[in-house]
């Protein structure tokens, strides 16, 4: 499947089942969906100064019972898994109204979860009545097309959201409000317009460059707007024409960055890389049986390599470079490639990782067929 045969950087008018079914099978990388959440709202509700709140209570949200809701909710994430690749993932939106309904449909449908995300919002709407604590985080459900799937996850890029540390699923970040928040003479365009933050980061951490992200529920066009910064092409379903027009203006106003996908592209290029079997290294003479390895880039502790490819200590332990070194880790995972260093021919010592780097350079790169995900 193509993706000129998609209808790409558009927004399709109609019913998301109806549009969805029209869509070819597997055409997806990424969707994200911002569905109705079925507040379930009895009442307008008032502030303590009695001016009204501007809650969600369009006709969309509306639901007549949990069945209908759950049906509505079966029938649109199945026609989802069906135009989603096998090597793509969905993100679903939701509060405690629905959430949980949704969490058990995705897995009678046979997605596999992958997190789930909470949004924690920094300035939440209070609670007027004082009748509950303030609802103050909104949770995001990640998850693969089933159980073993391949999928993308830029786990190092996300890192930089989080003082270089491993990304948290709980995500701080505050609801649109401000300059960010489009308005049509002075209200709000659309009630539950997501911040373009909460949806960098979703697109960034799952899709790569010209990935095709669909939003089932584009509503105000957020998932649009910033899938044309990062540069993925994008597909809109929505329905109601007033909001076509308010997310076309919208994103029509947005001039992505004339760089080349480089810049966009966060993937790890080393996991992605072809795989090389630390005994390559031996049969291509860059290292030699017998030859001594250290630890950590410490002389004093050092293994021989055996013909074999695997190393031995002087104590008679034996093993991969990874094995060996958790041993020497006292059972820590090792990846050997990062921890053993050889000696070069002017007596400095240098990473077996470079001289994997070499190999693949050497060997592999020019044969596309031998790629194959790295261990690392």
């Amino acid at each position: 499947m193509t993706k000129s045969e998609l209808v790409l950087d558009q927004i399709i008018q109609g019913d998301c089942v109806e549009v969805l079914n029209s869509l070819p099978e597997k055409s997806v990388d990424l969707i994200f969906a911002d569905p109705p959440y079925n507040l379930q709202l009895q009442q307008e509700l008032y502030r303590p100064n009695m001016t009204k709140v501007d809650a969600v209570n369009d006709e969309w949200d509306q639901f007549g019972s949990f069945n209908a809701y759950d049906e509505f909710s079966r029938t649109w994430l199945k026609t989802c898994q069906r135009v989603l690749k096998d090597t793509g993932t969905i993100w679903v939106i939701g509060s405690y109204h629905n959430i949980y309904r949704v969490g058990t449909i995705m897995q009678d449908l046979g997605y596999w979860i992958l997190n789930d995300v909470i949004w924690i919002k920094t300035n939440p709407m209070p609670n007027f009545r004082g009748v509950r604590f303030t609802n103050a985080h909104e949770i995001m459900l990640w998850a693969s097309k089933g159980q073993g799937a391949k999928y993308t996850f830029n786990h190092h890029a996300m890192k930089g959201f989080n003082d270089d540390k491993q990304m948290r699923s709980d995500w701080v970040l505050p609801i649109c409000s401000g300059s960010e928040r489009v308005k049509v003479n002075g209200k709000k365009a659309h009630s539950t317009q997501k911040p373009e933050a909460l949806l960098y980061r979703v697109i960034l951490s799952s899709s790569n460059p010209e990935d095709i992200v669909l939003d089932p529920f584009f509503g105000s066009g957020t998932t649009g707007a910033v899938a044309k910064k990062l540069h993925r092409h994008w597909i809109g379903i929505e329905k109601e024409t007033k909001y076509i027009q308010i997310a076309t203006e919208r994103i029509n106003k947005i001039t992505p960055e004339l760089f080349n996908n480089e810049i966009f592209d966060v993937s790890d290029k080393k996991r992605l890389a072809p795989r090389v079997d630390f005994s390559s290294l031996l049969e291509t003479g860059m290292l030699s049986p017998g030859q001594k390895l250290y630890f950590r880039n410490d002389r004093s502790i050092f293994s021989h390599i055996k013909a074999d490819g695997n190393l031995i200590l002087d104590d008679g332990t034996k093993g991969s470079i990874h094995q060996v070194g958790t041993h020497l880790m006292n059972g820590s995972p090792c990846n050997g490639w990062q921890h053993w260093f050889y000696e070069d021919s002017k007596g400095y010592l240098r990473s077996i990782d470079e001289l994997r780097e070499t190999y693949r350079e050497k060997y592999l790169q020019k044969d596309e067929s031998l790629s194959n995900p790295a261990l690392i």
